[in-house]
């Protein structure tokens, strides 16, 4: 299935105390600027309080979830676009 749309699905078996794996190349610039925002921390400290997942696993994570929809883009992804794909990492991840 996932051949026939165009994707490559991996699925990885992880201890919950470890940190996703890193592809520091796959972030892009405007991310990893978005990621040292109050916002970007303060939503990373609140999943994290909410998971009771360490702080650095939870955005390393989120970064990686986050940078996984450049591919969905034809363009460079912009901080008010960063803004709106946490807003939806947010609203999924609330109970």
């Amino acid at each position: 299935m996932t051949t026939a749309l165009g994707a490559h699905l991996v699925v990885e078996l992880a201890d919950d105390n470890e940190p996703a794996r890193r592809d520091p190349d796959a972030l892009p610039d405007s991310l990893i600027q978005f990621a040292r925002s109050s916002r970007f921390s303060a939503e990373a400290a609140r999943l994290a309080k909410a998971t009771r997942s360490p702080q650095n696993a939870v955005r390393e994570r989120l970064l990686h979830a986050m940078a996984a929809m450049v591919p969905l883009t034809r363009r460079p992804l912009s901080g008010l676009d960063w803004h709106r794909v946490l807003d939806t990492a947010v609203l999924i991840a609330r109970e």
